[in-house]
């Protein structure tokens, strides 16, 4: 019998998200609606020149967003990551377990700078990031628990880990782990930017293929180099027994592994899209790991993601997804 539904890997950072305008971005010459690494002293001079709304700081990374979502919906999930001996650290190890996520990380940590990503949520609700990896930088297979992989129903690798050799090779070794002992894989695409320039390493973490992939329009349509979500489908069955692309406001396209489902959402006034994807694939894991049909794991998903992207903020409440739960299943 499995401990966890959910053992995920990724990065460990601490969201810090701001309200700024168009013009912002473009003064500071930040790259709209993409995630790009910086360095510490970049994070300064942006914080120096900052001209906009600071909403309250929360433990994030992909990963994270998508283990505390499984939590926050009953479900059992294991998270490995990588923080500092610093305060950020201390404030990350918190709030993951006030979450109720299990991990490798406990009050005896590496000195170091703990991993922080700047989120921009512009007018149109569209998410910019400018991420300082400090200590997840050099995540590896140190920080893999074997044994709770074997624990698990499923291993979810978050895709930005292919844009670091020893993230990558964490990934690549998490997924024999969990192959050698029947536990299904799940890896999401991430960010659209990352999946053009880290393709080869994408295959790589895919190797012979994964169980379950989770996308974007965008990232699908990148990866397979087609100009049609009918037409992505066709490749990333290639690659993955199952996958769920998400549309926004159009819903989803899920694939269970013989049939296709198209998933409407409900229409909302979006303010911010900050951790929409993470948490689609939190609540589909958790439908899937705990009885529910793809169909219904969608609709659940798409549900909770619909609500996230009204208010600011990369996670509900907790008291939140239980009514969206209630009221959807």
């Amino acid at each position: 019998m499995s401990l966890y539904d959910v053992y995920g890997i990724g990065n460990a950072l601490v969201d810090m998200e701001f309200e700024v305008t168009n013009d912002f971005l473009q003064k500071m010459n930040v790259e709209k609606g993409l995630m790009t690494l910086v360095e510490q002293e970049r994070q300064s001079e942006l914080l120096e020149n900052l001209d906009g709304k600071q909403h309250k700081r929360s433990c994030g990374g992909s990963a994270a967003n998508t283990m505390i979502a499984v939590s926050q919906l009953g479900g059992k999930a294991f998270y490995s990551c990588k923080v500092a001996s610093d305060e950020t650290g201390d404030f990350y190890y918190q709030d993951l377990v006030k979450e109720g996520v299990s991990s490798n990380i406990n009050e005896q940590r590496e000195k170091g700078t703990t991993g922080k990503c700047m989120v921009f949520v512009t007018p149109d609700a569209d998410r910019t990031m400018n991420t300082y990896l400090g200590i997840t930088a050099t995540f590896s297979e140190s920080e893999l628990r074997e044994e709770e992989i074997k624990k698990a129903k499923y291993l979810y690798m978050e895709g930005y880990l292919v844009t670091g050799p020893t993230g990558k090779a964490a990934a690549i070794k998490a997924k024999e782990i969990a192959k050698a002992n029947n536990v299904k894989t799940a890896l999401t695409f991430s960010d659209p930017g990352v999946v053009s320039f880290f393709k080869e390493g994408f295959n790589e973490m895919i190797g012979e293929g994964v169980d379950l992939l989770f996308c974007n329009e965008a990232e699908a349509l990148s990866y397979t180099g087609t100009e049609t979500i009918e037409q992505a489908s066709v490749e990333l069955k290639k690659i993955a027994k199952t996958f769920a692309i998400t549309l926004g406001e159009k819903g989803a396209h899920v694939f269970d592994g013989q049939e296709t489902i198209e998933v409407l959402t409900n229409k909302v006034e979006a303010v911010d899209t900050n951790g929409a994807g993470d948490l689609f694939a939190g609540a589909f894991l958790y439908g899937i790991t705990n009885g529910l049909s793809y169909a219904q794991s969608a609709r659940l998903a798409c549900s909770l993601s619909s609500q996230l992207v009204t208010q600011f903020g990369a996670r509900l409440k907790k008291s939140q997804v239980e009514q969206i739960k209630k009221e959807t299943l």
